[in-house]
């Protein structure tokens, strides 16, 4: 082993911090001997010092001075696990410029502000690692830009956000309505308990934006990426996408073609046979499909401390052994600056329509009408449960593939039929060729 040693200086004792500090604590000889240096964790910085806490630490490791890692030589990497943009990146940033390593597990700053953030760390001659800020325990970062760098990706499928696909599952599979599987999720620790971030597509819209950056080697902000939530799910919306052979997730779709990317996180329809329809609870999956590849499945458990903690601590191991052994920084691509991104209107996909509807006759003939008018052209139909005392029904339609432009115009026209009561749902089918 080299007799040298890599402080560590750890901001935030949260969940994952907490994992990270006793990691490296109790297990400090073991995680040292595989990175080849002496790893040591010389300081904490928390908000209260007297908080109390599930990891157990001595008091003198912990301050509420940011200058007691930065200012400190014997400090050389910086762990950020606060989250958030403020004062994230200003730690980040001042680390770098000083000439620290940094780990972070900062998914919405490295989605951000990432390759400002990898410049910064290059002209400093420092590493900057994130693999814990997409899919937890899954090695993906690492995958893109080492791996599989070889490949032309041209697909990414993923479930990333493991809130959400708790409470798609606990929906699904005891036909609970959101509120309930959303309290859950919340009383078991899946979900904070502001939980917009993840209902909302947020997180999952962060995370796709750094898998498709690296993926297809182009610069993708979080706000070019289509997002819609959870929010407007119901359990007979799971009864019949089962019913019609399919499974309801929120899916984090990056598609390139001819140097056109499409970047959308939305609840979709996918076939039950698909591996992605079987991933269920707090589980992350994320496909790849590429030229030399074809298509790759990684698993794993997406969100808690082990998995994140996991992560994080991989990224510290591997700059330990650079620095065990005089290697040079991990260098990422430079990504293209201005990409091609395909608005969600020109989206060409199958969809799923769930109309209430007065049960008289001639009301399927006026929205067949609008849908044919638009180019819509239906798949099948299907009249689902009748309310005789109020004289309504609803029905299920699916399309063939229809470009989301006219979806959304046909939409309007169908709220405005006397006919329609309420249009309940529109969701999209993602097709996936076997």
């Amino acid at each position: 082993m080299n007799s040298g040693s890599l402080g560590i200086g750890l901001l935030g004792l949260g969940n994952v911090g907490g994992g990270v500090a006793q990691a490296l604590i109790n297990n400090s000889e073991l995680l040292s001997e595989k990175a080849g240096i002496n790893l040591e964790l010389r300081k904490v910085l928390v908000r209260d010092i007297h908080k109390p806490r599930l990891v157990d630490l001595n008091s003198d490791l912990l301050t509420t001075n940011w200058k007691d890692l930065f200012d400190d030589p014997n400090v050389n990497l910086i762990v950020e696990l606060i989250g958030g943009e403020i004062p994230a990146k200003k730690y980040i940033e001042l680390a770098l410029s000083k000439g620290k390593h940094v780990v972070t597990a900062n998914k919405e700053l490295i989605a951000k502000y990432g390759q400002e953030l990898l410049a910064l760390a290059q002209d400093t001659k420092v590493n900057l690692l994130f693999e814990g800020s997409v899919g937890g325990s899954i090695p993906i970062i690492s995958a893109l830009t080492r791996d599989l760098s070889a490949n032309r990706i041209d697909v990414i499928r993923a479930i990333i956000n493991g809130t959400s696909n708790f409470i798609l599952t606990a929906m699904s599979e005891n036909n609970m309505d959101g509120e309930r599987a959303l309290d859950l999720a919340q009383k078991l620790g899946y979900a904070e308990s502001d939980p917009r971030n993840d209902v909302q597509g947020i997180d999952a819209a962060y995370k796709l934006a750094i898998l498709a950056s690296f993926a297809f080697q182009s610069k993708i902000a979080p706000h070019q990426v289509y997002t819609q939530g959870i929010s407007t799910l119901e359990p007979t919306d799971f009864q019949y996408a089962r019913e019609l052979g399919y499974a309801i997730k929120l899916l984090a779709i990056a598609k390139c073609e001819l140097e056109e990317i499409e970047v959308r996180v939305h609840p979709v329809l996918i076939p039950l046979n698909h591996i992605l329809a079987k991933v269920s609870g707090a589980f992350n999956a994320i496909e790849l499909e590429g030229n030399l590849l074809e298509r790759t499945l990684f698993y794993g458990l997406g969100a808690g401390q082990g998995p994140s903690a996991s992560a994080v601590l991989g990224d510290i191991l591997e700059i330990g052994r650079r620095i065990s052994t005089r290697s040079q920084p991990i260098k990422f691509t430079e990504l293209e600056q201005f990409p091609k991104i395909i608005p969600i209107e020109e989206l060409k996909t199958r969809y799923y329509f769930r109309l209430n509807i007065s049960d008289q006759a001639g009301v399927l003939a006026q929205i067949t009408k609008i849908l044919g008018d638009l180019g819509i052209s239906i798949a099948s139909v299907i009249q689902k449960d009748s309310n005789p005392t109020a004289g309504t029904a609803e029905i299920v339609i699916t399309t063939h593939i229809a470009k989301e432009k006219s979806v959304l115009r046909s939409l309007s026209l169908l709220e405005e039929l006397e006919m329609v009561v309420k249009v309940n749902n529109i969701i999209r089918i993602e097709e996936i060729a076997e």
